[in-house]
């Protein structure tokens, strides 16, 4: 499964968000640095509002969402690239995730200490920024002495190599993370290869308040943060209020529904933070419906039909014949796998078939 890492400075939100995340209390939140040490994992589901709709077709109650795994990071703090602040060891464990989320303090709180003694988002995305840029450059450098000595000896992949080395290392010699680095598919194939902490996808959360996550325009620090992210990194934003979330976490559905409802609210900043983060590792969900559930499979964009049969079990893959697809909105539309059929959006795929989000399957396979 892959995983999203929760990242940031101390005390700005992550430990809390995490609990509101995994509807838990396993990570400890509390009001001094490094509270968290070693790395809390959850899985968490994805809200998903197709899922309903189709076991209202399938005529089942049984549900099983998809799910992605979220691991609270403890905080960095300036110098963590020179093992400041238990730094190397929180570079590891970042390195160890597919994708990041960032979490950036949007609120003022004189109860709530700041590790800098002030609020600055975008000096803070900059602190973090510069910490994953110093240790990428030290990976960088040692990995371009080692290509350079087998190129001289015409080694055709070492070649490769030094060249992208070079112009990343250029790159993050002003402070700019390898994810906005302009390059082929080729190169960007490439760099994978160097595990580099920049590469990875950002998505930035801002933490609000309780009152400014029902006003009306974002805060100040929120606008921002959207604007530095989208200029300087390419990346998106969300607004979440990690402490409500939190509150949220600890009611049934049915009473966090209507305590949104109250504050003029539609959807959890939480429910959105997950379904753009589950977009953001390149993963969606392809649906099962029948009588006995109706279920949410995981699958990497561009899968083909046999690897996505395979998500089920290896066998389907392996003795994988055709897939029959119909997408949500056709299989919705028509009301039943009756009238898709007859509608003729139901159709059979083969091994060549690229499943999209939202396609509702049944593999026909022989072992």
């Amino acid at each position: 499964m892959l995983k999203a890492g929760i990242v940031g400075l101390p005390n700005v939100g992550k430990s809390t968000l995490f609990n509101a995340l995994t509807r838990s209390r396993k990570a400890e939140a509390a009001n001094y640095p490094f509270c968290t040490i070693e790395p809390n994992v959850g899985v968490v589901e994805v809200p998903d509002d197709r899922l309903a709709p189709l076991a209202k077709i399938a005529k089942t109650n049984v549900i099983i969402p998809a799910a992605v795994e979220f691991v609270d990071i403890a905080g960095l703090v300036a110098g963590a690239s020179k093992g400041e602040g238990l730094g190397n060891k929180f570079l590891a464990n970042i390195r160890e995730v597919d994708a990041i989320v960032h979490v950036v303090r949007c609120f003022d709180d004189d109860d709530i200490l700041h590790s800098m003694g002030s609020v600055d988002p975008v000096r803070d995305i900059d602190v973090i920024t510069t910490e994953l840029v110093l240790a990428d450059l030290q990976s960088c450098e040692k990995q371009l002495e080692s290509n350079a000595r087998k190129a001289k000896g015409m080694d055709k992949d070492a070649i490769k190599n030094v060249e992208i080395l070079k112009r990343a290392i250029e790159h993050l010699n002003a402070n700019k993370p390898v994810s906005t680095l302009e390059c082929s598919d080729e190169e960007r194939e490439r760099l994978k290869g160097f595990f580099l902490l920049t590469s990875k996808p950002v998505i930035y959360a801002c933490n609000v308040s309780e009152n400014d996550i029902s006003a009306a325009e974002p805060n100040g620090y929120v606008k921002s943060v959207v604007e530095y992210a989208s200029k300087e990194h390419g990346a998106s934003s969300c607004v979440i209020c990690a402490r409500l979330e939190e509150e949220l976490g600890e009611l049934s559905k049915e009473e966090s529904a209507a305590f949104l409802k109250e504050m003029g609210l539609s959807d959890s900043g939480v429910g959105e933070l997950i379904r753009r983060t589950y977009d953001l590792l390149g993963l969606a969900s392809y649906f099962t419906a029948g009588e006995k559930e109706v279920r949410a499979w995981t699958f990497v964009k561009g899968m083909t039909a046999p690897q996505c049969a395979g998500v089920i079990h290896t066998d389907f893959e392996r003795g994988f014949i055709k897939a029959e697809v119909v997408s949500y909105e056709d299989l919705i539309k028509a009301g039943s796998v009756a009238a898709a059929r007859e509608a003729g959006t139901y159709r059979l795929e083969g091994k060549d078939y690229k499943f999209a989000d939202g396609d509702v399957a049944l593999f026909r396979f022989n072992v």
